[in-house]
Formats: C-alpha cells, sequence, structure tokens
C-alpha cells in the first residue's frame, strides 16, 4: 500500500494484544475509512482482522510499527498506537499475567489408587459430586449440495455464527469481556468468507464450519506463545457451537450441574459456559487444555478450583466424589477418608483465607485515627455492576459515560443513555453514583463521531471543551442524566474543566434541557454537578472553582502528566509521571485545601487512589472518599482499615 502515515510504537497494553484488546482494536480500525497494517517483527496484519492481529502473537513491551493510507490516515494510525499505548486496560482477576498461566504442561501420570495429576490452573480446594460433561459426536455428511441449496445452505450458517455470538450477551463482566472479545475472531472476515466460499462450492454447512475451524485452530497451535496456542481450544469450540445449531444437535448444559458439583470433561471453551453460572460449580478437571485457556482464566476470576491437562483421568458417574487441589494439580476419585479430611482441612483454610478477604465487603472502612473513607468503584459499563457490588462498592466514584459510545458505530440516543444511567443508579441506589459526562477528544476517538486530526490532542478540543461545542451531543446525555436522576444519588461531573465559564455555559444548558423536559411533562431532577480537577488551571483556580460546583474529583493520571509536562503513555518519561512526585502531591494539597475550606466533598479517581502508599498521603490531605477497580476494592478497604493510620 502506499504508506501515508506511519508511527514506531511500543506496546504498553497490559499483558499484550490478548483477545479482549484485539477485539477493541478491530472495533477501532473498522471505524475508520483507512487502509491499515500492523507489524511486527517479519510479519503484518491488518487489524480490521482479529485473527491475523492474534497471530502475530503482540506482547505488552514489543514495538510494532503502525501504517495507514488513505482517506484520515494520520488520524487513524494516532489513535490505534493510542489504545497499543494505553496502560489502562483493566485486566481480568487470573488472566494470562497469573502465575498459572505460565506453568509448562507436564506429562499426565499413571493413576494412584484413585489419584490422577494434571497441570494447577486455578488454586484452591474443593470436594463435590462430580458432573460429567463429554459432548455427543458430530456425524459429518460430506455428500454435495445439489447447487439450487446452497444459499440456503450459506444462509443457515450466517444465522448459526449470529446465534452463537447472541450468546455472548452475559450480565457477567468477566464472562461477557470474554466472550464478546471471541466473537471478533469468529466474525473474521477472512474465515467466514472462506467457509461461505466451499458452502458455494458444494460442501455442506457444518463440513465446510467444522473443516474452517480446525485448520484455523492449526495455525493457533503453530505459534510459539501459550496464550495464543490456547485460542485454538476457543477456534474448535466455536465452530462446533455453529455446527450444533445448524443440526440442531444439542451438547448436555453445565447449568443443570447442582451447586458445587465438580464438572468432568474433555475440555471446556468459553461457548460452553456461556449459559452457566459459573458462581454454582465447584470445581473444573479437563482432560486436555492449559492454565492459559479461557475457562481458566474464568475459573481464576471466580476462584473455582481447576485443573487441567489430566489425560488419565477416567469417565466417572454422575455424583461420585471428586476432590480437587488446583494448586497442586491433584484430582481426587471417591477419596478416602483419610484423603478426604486432608482435602476438607485444606478447603477450609483456603475459605478462611477468601472469607477473610470477602468480610471487607461490607465493612465501612474507618482508619486506625477513626477516620471513615468511602470506597467506590469505577465503572464503564453496566456489566461490571456485579463485580462492584460483590466487592462492596460504596457507589460509583466514576462512570466513564464515553465508553458506552465506543461500544456502538454511532451516538447513543437519549433513551438508551437514560436506560445505562438509571441502572446503574438503581443498583448503587443507597451510595452516591458520580456519571462523567463525554470526555472525548483528539486522544480519545469514539467511532460515529467525527473529530479532526490536532498537532497536539491532549491539550486540544476534547473533555468539556467538544461537549459544549457539540449541543447536538451534549444535550441528549445532560437530558438522560437529569431523567434518571430522579429519586436517585446520581450525580453529574465535568471533565477537563479549566476555567468558571465552562461550569456557567454548562449550567445554562442544563436549565435549557430542564425546560425543555418540563414542557413535555416528562419526570427529572437537579442533581449534584462537580467537576474533575486534572488541569493545572483547576488546581490554581481551585478556591474560585469551589464556590461554582458541588463537589471535586481529582483525576490523577491526568494531573500528573500535565503537571509534569510528561505524557503518560511515553516510556522515555514514563519516570516523570508519577502521581507521587512531590509537585504532584502539592497540587492535590492545594485542591484539597480549597474544597474543604468551601465545606464540598473532594474524591481522587485515578490510578493513585488504589495504591496504598500513596492513600496515606492522600488521607493526610484529607480525602476521605477513593473510587477504583472493582477487583481493588477488597484489598484497599482492608489496608485502610488495618494499616493506614491517618
Amino acid at each position: 500500500m502506499d504508506i501515508e502515515a506511519e508511527r514506531s510504537v511500543l506496546v504498553r497494553v497490559p499483558e499484550g494484544l490478548h483477545a479482549r484488546p484485539v477485539a477493541q482494536l478491530v472495533a477501532l480500525a473498522k471505524a475508520f475509512p483507512t487502509t491499515l497494517e500492523i507489524v511486527h517483527g517479519t510479519k503484518s496484519a491488518n487489524p480490521r482482522s482479529a485473527v491475523k492481529l492474534l497471530l502475530l502473537s503482540i506482547k505488552e513491551h514489543d514495538r510494532v510499527i503502525v501504517r495507514g493510507s488513505g482517506a484520515d490516515a494520520h488520524k487513524a494510525v494516532d489513535a490505534v498506537c493510542r489504545l497499543l499505548e494505553d496502560t489502562t486496560e483493566a485486566a481480568i482477576p487470573g488472566g494470562i499475567s497469573s502465575p498459572f498461566a505460565e506453568r509448562a504442561p507436564e506429562p499426565a501420570t499413571e493413576p494412584d489408587d484413585g489419584q490422577f495429576r494434571g497441570i494447577g490452573g486455578s488454586e484452591g480446594v474443593a470436594l463435590g459430586p462430580a458432573f460429567p460433561y463429554f459432548r455427543q459426536r458430530l456425524v459429518i455428511d460430506r455428500t454435495t449440495v445439489p447447487a439450487a441449496q446452497r444459499a440456503e445452505q450459506v444462509a443457515a450458517f450466517r444465522s448459526s455464527l449470529d446465534l452463537v455470538c447472541a450468546q455472548t450477551d452475559s450480565a457477567d463482566a468477566t464472562a461477557s469481556q470474554i466472550q464478546n472479545a471471541l466473537s471478533e475472531i469468529v466474525r473474521d472476515v477472512e474465515w467466514t468468507g472462506g467457509i461461505e466460499a466451499a458452502i458455494a462450492a458444494g460442501l455442506p454447512a457444518v463440513a465446510a464450519t467444522l473443516d474452517a475451524g480446525e485448520t484455523l485452530a492449526m495455525q493457533f497451535e503453530a505459534v510459539p506463545d501459550p496464550y495464543v496456542r490456547a485460542r485454538a481450544d476457543d477456534v474448535r469450540g466455536a465452530a462446533r457451537a455453529i455446527a450444533l445449531n445448524l443440526t440442531g444437535v444439542h451438547d448436555p448444559a453445565l447449568g443443570e450441574a447442582p451447586d458445587g458439583a465438580i464438572i468432568i470433561a474433555e475440555d471446556l471453551n468459553a461457548w460452553d459456559v456461556a449459559d452457566a453460572d459459573l458462581s454454582q460449580i465447584g470445581g473444573i478437571v479437563c482432560r486436555t487444555g492449559t492454565p492459559a485457556a479461557h475457562i481458566a482464566i474464568m475459573a481464576r476470576a471466580y476462584g473455582i478450583p481447576a485443573v487441567f491437562g489430566c489425560g488419565m483421568m477416567p469417565e466417572v458417574a454422575a455424583g461420585v466424589e471428586i476432590g480437587i487441589d488446583g494448586a497442586g494439580g491433584m484430582v481426587f476419585v471417591a477419596p478416602g477418608d483419610a484423603e478426604r479430611a486432608r482435602l476438607m482441612s485444606a478447603r477450609t483454610a483456603c475459605t478462611a483465607k477468601q472469607d477473610n478477604l470477602q468480610r471487607w465487603a461490607s465493612v465501612r472502612p474507618v482508619t486506625r485515627s477513626g477516620h471513615a473513607v468511602q470506597i467506590a468503584a469505577n465503572l464503564g459499563s453496566v456489566k461490571e455492576i456485579d463485580a462492584a457490588r460483590r466487592a462492596g462498592a460504596m457507589g460509583v466514584g466514576l462512570f466513564r459515560s464515553e465508553l458506552l459510545f465506543s461500544e456502538h458505530r454511532r451516538p447513543l440516543t437519549e433513551q438508551e443513555q437514560f436506560e445505562t444511567y438509571d441502572a446503574v443508579a438503581r443498583a448503587f441506589d443507597d451510595h452516591p453514583v458520580i456519571i462523567r459526562t463525554l470526555d472525548i477528544g483528539g486522544d480519545k476517538s469514539v467511532p460515529g463521531i467525527d473529530i479532526p486530526p490536532e498537532g497536539n490532542p491532549f491539550l486540544g478540543w476534547r473533555g468539556i471543551r467538544l461537549c459544549l461545542d457539540r449541543p447536538d451531543l451534549f444535550k441528549p446525555q445532560l437530558r438522560a442524566l437529569l431523567r434518571a436522576a430522579v429519586n436517585r444519588n446520581l450525580k453529574i461531573m465535568l471533565p477537563m474543566i479549566s476555567e468558571a465559564s465552562e461550569i456557567h455555559r454548562t449550567r445554562a444548558l442544563i436549565d435549557e434541557c430542564r425546560r425543555e423536559l418540563a414542557a413535555e411533562a416528562i419526570a427529572h431532577d437537579r442533581p449534584a454537578t462537580g467537576i474533575m480537577i486534572e488541569t493545572p488551571a483547576s488546581v490554581l483556580l481551585a478556591e474560585e472553582l469551589a464556590k461554582e460546583v458541588d463537589f471535586f474529583s481529582i483525576g490523577t493520571n491526568d494531573l500528573t502528566q500535565y503537571i509534569m509536562a510528561a505524557d503518560r503513555l511515553n516510556p522515555c518519561v514514563a519516570a516523570l509521571s508519577r502521581p507521587e512526585n512531590p509537585a504532584v502531591f502539592k497540587a492535590i494539597a492545594m485542591t484539597c485545601a480549597a474544597a474543604m475550606a468551601r465545606g464540598i466533598p473532594i474524591s481522587v479517581c485515578g490510578e493513585a487512589a488504589s495504591s496504598p502508599p500513596i492513600i496515606a498521603k492522600l488521607l493526610s490531605f484529607g480525602i476521605r472518599s477513593l473510587s477504583m477497580s472493582p477487583s481493588s476494592i477488597l484489598r484497599i478497604k482492608q489496608f485502610v482499615s488495618e494499616e493506614a493510620g491517618l
């Protein structure tokens, strides 16, 4: 291609380009009309193809080249580079950076009196009844399809593909993230195109799908990276799921397993558990598979003990007692009294350890000196609500509304936004829920919203600046927020504030929206309005701005890069981009003093909020509210209660 834009970039996505960031990258690439290419070593791929991106096996800290040609080439290349440099991608607990994920397979040992050794994939000890999950054998018909029936077979394949991908619409954040990412793989145009071409040539849809699945799986298995190799099972699972829909045959349903059951299977993949309640599964034993498999990642996220590669494991009858030592990779079939007693003792110890952390979920932390501290969640989707509530989040300190827009190819309607904000507010009805208005701009591209390229996007048309210039975007969001605020503790937060006039103009728009809603007889309320403190100007004007708003929230990520004049995504100046820098601490202290003098609440919602060494300093400034990823809430509640002295 004729290269019009090219950049070399160091990949900083945590854990590298695994399935979830690949899905994000594909969606971003498809939002531009540009022809794009990512070069990794001697290989290259079109970022519109999830399959080709995964086969590049790009790891964190690898260097790649991004090239673009055609319309918006520079803008598209910059957007892709920003995603590759983004360190904020939330890793799934127990993800591929887990020590378990890197365990090498060992030969399965011969059975020793009902004991079998495999590979520990998720720590913990379990005892429970066996639930065999062995799939039916599919009979593949390879009889040539008459030409008149081939279009019907193609349509059936497309319908089955849609049904399988629709299974990813799960309410659970962890399972849904993984399944949605895998959908990008099976929707890959080259893979589906190859299947449709085979059907058009006369191969039955089932045979074409399974053949293509096996071919692609073998490509993944040829890659040295264990994570990429493990995607072979996902591809085979997806191909089988499509084939099952085509034939009307059904595998056993994991949803029928009794509570606490130990699933015994040849292998499991994300498609097998699409409709299962993972919280009810006691343990998992697979004859094949590795700790890098997505089912292993899910098991670790849920604390389900799991053993993989247990090839000598026999088929056992439903209900037979099975014991698992997930850390040691041991499986016990019908354990004897002594072994059962040992397993029960170990399970009690594991449960006590987890319970010790989980008990903090219901605790309202108080420091040793008697200061109550609110620990809230940073969210970007309703799918994260359950994880936040399980961790005992005391409300939502930051809901990133722009992430809703990034999931669609068009701006969301007022009603779509209202339904989301209302759902979040209802979920935390007894706690405050703070919704940040659209924080998009030159450094945050959103499909369907055209933003011209800028020479310095971090200092450009973004956040509140863009929203005030685009009332067609801003007013529907404000109207949705006013509607969702009825009888709720919902608050509005404005990003990238630099001067009081931006607050005044926003309040004028809010008043305009209130008048419109009143005229339309639509129920609404006027929620508290606060601002993000993330520009040096907002720090220097904190005393004046405190008179204009109801609360402050310090975004330490952007505040640090602006105070230190150091791009937080640039590894060359990473040492400067630390929130514990004295200059940043001084800015935070100034802001806290201004808020307390005015008597308005102040919180911190950046990465610093979940860093114990920094938390102690924040508490000394008078901060009494911290907001963070749900995965950090329990340990920070414990730290604040047991170790924070201020």
